[in-house]
């Protein structure tokens, strides 16, 4: 694809990047047959070869308009166009690149604006998150039915083992996942702790990044990245009476994909550069940390999990990370039924804040999603991203949880 980009991003690092990502797309719509979005709304710029265009248009100058934006705006960044691209257009960069330029040129609606940025600064603060969704949590009764489909009833995080290991890796709380699931991490703890691992947390790490970055707000969201290196670094070096670790486990895929990207956001920053690429270099998900005890999985939790399990890859996962096979390969080496839905590579419609800025579409994505899982008839769903469980759980009774809590559970009965 040709492009003549305007003076204002012309020989910018955005510039650069987003005109070598465009002249990479040959525009032959494969790319339109996988997006959820397309495949809802059936318009072309409701899909990536048609909001590219829209992006390159923005930044050769022409005209910024509110119908740009929310054609932008209803994209989820799910990636499943990247999979699906045979030349390899890295689209959510370009993406990140164009809603940036375009918010900067077009003003929302005061309620819009609000909202945006009471997610932007409530959700990546957990001490402001978690005692908000626990007062939601007893008022739920009281709630109106969109209200209580948001907000997911509470779970205790049972006890993290407390022994020490010689090999250490560190987890990342995360922000809204402590309050939503915390399990999750107490589960992953208690399953590395009988493989062997300690499993640590850095007390000064935070949100990963990925939640300020995607409402536009990057600069806040680089400010997020920043603080997690910082905290994770004795860590990675063994200073300041900190044990050295040999990996940063990622729980939430979400959380995962963004970490890994550490490197190249932050390559602008000379204090940051070198230290950012180590940290996304030591990032492993969970589904590539568990696949070496396997054999040891399968020994002591042969025929102890006997629910029909259904599997709901997250796009951060196979999409973002380009991670696909191994969360299933674990849990059938556990000895797990584990199966896939049809369309198993679709997005839930969850997608971070999505399914709070675009609850019409999230919802139908939502449904599709679980006529297909239901389909499998599966007892236990099973994913690897927070967002993705909440936002499944609300509309079904079939429980929805974290796979690594199966594990959990199976080696402690």
């Amino acid at each position: 694809m040709q492009t003549d980009l305007a003076d204002f991003i012309k020989n910018t690092r955005d510039g650069e990047e987003a005109d070598a990502i465009l002249r990479a797309c040959v525009h032959c719509g494969f790319c339109t047959a996988t997006c959820p979005t397309y495949q809802l709304l059936g318009d072309e710029l409701d899909g990536p070869r048609g909001r590219i265009y829209l992006i390159k248009q923005v930044l050769e100058g022409a005209p910024v308009t509110a119908k740009t934006q929310s054609h932008l705006d209803r994209c989820l960044t799910c990636r499943n166009c990247e999979s699906t691209c045979p030349s390899g257009v890295k689209y959510g960069r370009l993406v990140d690149i164009g809603r940036k330029v375009v918010e900067q040129r077009v003003q929302r609606p005061l309620a819009e604006r609000f909202k945006r940025a009471v997610l932007k600064e409530a959700l990546p603060r957990s001490w402001v998150f978690t005692p908000a969704l626990k007062a939601g949590q007893l008022l739920r009764p009281l709630l109106s039915k969109p209200l209580q489909d948001k907000i997911p009833h509470a779970h205790g995080a049972g006890q993290r083992p407390a022994r020490t290991h010689a090999r250490k890796m560190l987890v990342l709380e995360g922000c809204t996942q402590p309050g939503m699931a915390p399990n999750i991490n107490s589960a992953t703890a208690r399953v590395l702790d009988a493989l062997g691992v300690q499993l640590l947390s850095a007390p000064r790490a935070g949100c990963c990044g990925a939640l300020r970055y995607h409402l536009n707000d990057q600069d806040g969201g680089l400010d997020d990245m920043r603080r997690n290196i910082d905290a994770w670094w004795p860590y990675v070096e063994g200073t300041d009476g900190a044990p050295r670790v040999e990996a940063i486990v990622m729980t939430a895929s979400g959380c995962g994909a963004t970490v890994k990207e550490y490197g190249h956001l932050l390559a602008h920053d000379a204090v940051y550069a070198a230290k950012a690429e180590r940290i996304s270099a030591l990032t492993r998900d969970l589904s590539e940390v568990m696949p070496e005890f396997e054999e040891e999985l399968g020994r002591r939790l042969r025929g102890r999990i006997s629910e029909r399990v259904a599997y709901h890859p997250p796009c951060t996962l196979q999409h973002g990370q380009q991670i696909r096979g191994k969360v299933e390969g674990v849990l059938r080496a556990a000895g797990v039924d584990v199966k896939l839905c049809a369309d198993s590579h679709l997005c839930c419609g969850s997608a971070g804040t999505y399914s709070l800025l675009q609850p019409e579409l999230s919802l139908q994505l939502r449904d599709r999603k679980l006529a297909n899982l239901a389909a499998t008839e599966a007892q236990v769903i099973v994913s690897a991203n927070v967002g993705c469980q909440a936002h499944l759980q609300s509309g079904t009774q079939t429980p929805v949880q974290h796979w690594i809590e199966l594990i959990d559970r199976a080696l402690a009965s």
